[in-house]
């Protein structure tokens, strides 16, 4: 006989199970990418907005991840491309160990440093990581790893013209037969199929994406978007020879300088016009083009530019949440879709957030490292902190730069968010505001409240996308 609590969760599982089946069968656009579903009967997985014809639902299956789904013996569906839609938000909301483990997966961590190095960054046993990641996703790291890989992989095929196998140790994998192999699996075709079934808009791309031109991408979110208060904070906090914004609103260009695991990058992302995406969509994207010395840093700079821009993020959540309260409800409607910006390196943030963009303006001209191949206006990257803190070790500016270099103070994707707070408040002369700020943009905590009037409980676990709001709309002085 099934123990009750057994039946309990059973019943549970069923019902979730029949909501998301709700969601397939009226291709909600809301859910791509914080579920998955799979056809039994031709072995093919999806997103759940994807335009195919509906299946039974007795044929489907749900899975928490595409590497879940993959795992499973199911490959990826050509029409829908279910492996391009934007990250579950879940994974930047939650402080566990697993919402810590996907950022890190996320960042490339298992591809550089293995399961060992995601188990050490993480304080727990590779066993109890793998036990934790396949009890909630339904996959351990190496298979998210391989499934981020075989994105990166298409990603590569379909929009440059680099030999295979380049493609294949620029995605992350030991070698060429292990990419075939995989390329295989996933998506059921060869990297040459793959590459000749692109659409005709990167086939378009792929003539035109060289090593010296980039590789242009597009940037997926879901639900609408707000671009120009987030190029408008980009353009106040631009600091000169690491990061530009040109062009008029509606139509400007940020461009920075990143400082990435296996080289160097330049990266251009546009604004795009108006509002972007809308509950008909289901969302839009950003275009952005990279260039990178090595391209084995194409995943951990998308990633970096996806916490910059906020695009994971859920904003029907968000948006459903804060409309509900009086005072921010005309807010909510007036800006449907506002994002909470991150960071692309945060680090450098935490520096900056700290002495101002004058002083960090300073601290590049005199410590930043100087491109080997400057592109106009970008010319240096942030100075690292372990070159501040021998540089400058006085004042407060370089007991924070030696806390962050010796990793006293820790602020990467895994880091615990309420031990890096901990951290930054020990740091003689770093106050409780820009700690909060760092805790908001450095960590990607969607949940801060400032100190300072009080925040109301009701705007929980969205109380930094609450306090964007009324900034804004002039409502609340700026942190900084």
């Amino acid at each position: 006989m099934t123990p009750p609590t057994a039946r309990t969760a059973e019943h549970a599982q069923a019902h979730d199970d029949d909501v998301r089946y709700e969601a397939v069968r009226s291709r909600d656009a809301r859910f791509d990418g914080a579920f998955f579903f799979a056809v039994e009967t031709t072995g093919i997985y999806c997103r759940p907005s994807c335009p195919a014809v509906t299946p039974k639902r007795r044929n489907v299956r749900f899975f928490a991840t595409a590497a879940a789904a993959q795992s499973s013996g199911f490959r990826a569906c050509r029409r829908c491309r279910p492996d391009a839609v934007p990250g579950s938000a879940e994974w930047n909301v939650r402080a566990d160990v697993v919402g810590r483990a996907m950022r890190l997966i996320g960042d490339g961590v298992v591809d550089r440093e293995g399961v060992a190095g995601l188990a050490v960054r993480l304080g727990y046993s590779a066993r109890q990581v793998q036990r934790q990641l396949t009890a909630e996703v339904g996959a351990g790291p190496v298979a998210l790893a391989r499934a981020q890989r075989a994105h990166t992989a298409r990603v590569l095929l379909q929009t440059t013209g680099l030999p295979v196998t380049e493609i294949a140790f620029a995605s992350g994998f030991a070698s060429v037969r292990q990419f075939n192999d995989t390329v295989r699996a996933v998506y059921a075709a060869t990297p040459s199929e793959l590459r000749a079934a692109a659409p005709a808009r990167d086939r378009a791309a792929r003539r035109t994406a060289t090593p010296s031109a980039g590789v242009p991408l597009r940037l997926a979110h879901r639900g609408p978007y707000q671009p120009g208060p987030v190029f408008d904070l980009l353009q106040r906090e631009a600091v000169a020879g690491v990061e530009e914004v040109s062009g008029g609103p509606g139509h400007r260009v940020y461009r920075r300088t990143l400082r990435l695991p296996y080289g160097t990058g330049i990266v251009a992302v546009q604004e795009r016009p108006g509002p972007s995406g809308d509950t008909g969509t289901g969302g839009g994207w950003l275009e952005a083009r990279l260039h990178l010395t090595d391209l084995r840093d194409l995943t951990t700079s998308v990633q970096r530019l996806r916490r910059l821009f906020d695009l994971d993020a859920d904003p029907y959540a968000v948006d459903e949440r804060l409309g509900a309260d009086p005072r921010l409800a005309p807010l909510v409607a007036a800006r449907p879709g506002l994002r909470s910006p991150g960071t692309a390196d945060p680090e450098e943030f935490a520096v900056r957030a700290l002495v101002g963009r004058a002083e960090a303006e300073r601290l590049v001209r005199r410590y930043g490292k100087v491109l080997d191949a400057p592109c106009g206006t970008l010319t240096h990257l942030f100075p690292e902190p372990a070159v501040l803190a021998e540089a400058e070790p006085e004042g407060t500016p370089g007991v924070l730069a030696a806390a962050l270099a010796d990793g006293t103070v820790r602020l990467d994707p895994g880091a615990d968010r309420d031990s890096a707070e901990r951290a930054l408040l020990a740091v003689p002369g770093l106050d409780a505001r820009t700690v909060a700020v760092v805790r908001t943009r450095a960590l990607g905590d969607p949940d801060v409240a400032p100190p300072g009037p009080a925040v109301p409980d009701s705007w929980r676990p969205w109380r930094s996308y609450a306090l964007n709001h009324l900034r804004a709309a002039g409502e609340w002085e700026n942190d900084r």
